[in-house]
């Protein structure tokens, strides 16, 4: 059985993230740069980014709360989270966690419902489809099955996001971030080894841009 989200209101999404905003660039980064796309309107969306550091997470509010929340396109979040973390930290429901159990019975019932979050306009689903972690510096992203399975499942309009998170120190002390975003079209035109290549692709092409380094082969 899973464990199910109690998300925070709007009102509390958006204090959260002015204070996550200011916390960062006061204290943490050296530079938070965000390469935004167009948000459809009366979607719902899934947020899916690399997974490649433990603040991952605060990383992933922190570009929805940007691009999303301020823009009056989302309502609620939520995070598939494991269910083991999730029964060490009771509060992370509150936060718009629901459980998963990779090899269980109960991953269906996880999937489906975030297909069914998701068939809501203006709810959004912080996604890491890699299921580990991993450098942001490699060259290729794994994708999991777990998007095959919720996007059809999903009735009604949904926007899917891509964000390759490359973070570097350069000339700083701090580091800075850099949130490369792809359109992934939506849930009607939906094809998962399409959109493995498509995410491939611009990941690669972030790092060209992101990172100093002499002209290699691929």
């Amino acid at each position: 059985m899973i464990i199910k989200s109690k998300p925070l209101p709007l009102f509390w999404l958006k204090a959260g993230g002015y204070l996550l905003t200011k916390f960062f660039r006061i204290f943490h980064f050296n530079k938070l740069i965000i390469k935004p796309v167009e948000i459809k309107s009366n979607h719902s969306y899934i947020l899916s980014c690399n997974h490649f550091s433990f603040g991952d997470g605060f990383l992933g509010f922190y570009l929805a709360y940007q691009v999303l929340i301020k823009q009056g396109k989302m309502k609620k979040l939520y995070i598939m989270s494991l269910k083991k973390q999730m029964e060490m930290n009771w509060w992370l429901r509150y936060l718009g966690s629901f459980s998963v159990e990779p090899g269980k019975l109960s991953v269906k019932e996880s999937l489906a419902y975030a297909a069914e979050i998701l068939s809501e306009p203006g709810n959004l689903l912080l996604f890491y489809p890699q299921g580990n972690l991993e450098s942001c510096h490699i060259r290729t992203i794994q994708f999991q099955d777990g998007l095959a399975e919720i996007v059809p499942q999903i009735k009604g309009k949904c926007q899917l996001l891509w964000s390759s998170n490359i973070g570097e120190y350069f000339e700083s002390l701090r580091p800075s971030v850099y949130f490369n975003m792809l359109d992934c079209g939506t849930s009607e035109d939906f094809d998962f080894e399409r959109l493995q290549q498509q995410v491939n692709r611009h990941h690669k092409e972030s790092l060209k841009q992101n990172i100093r380094f002499t002209k290699e082969e691929d």
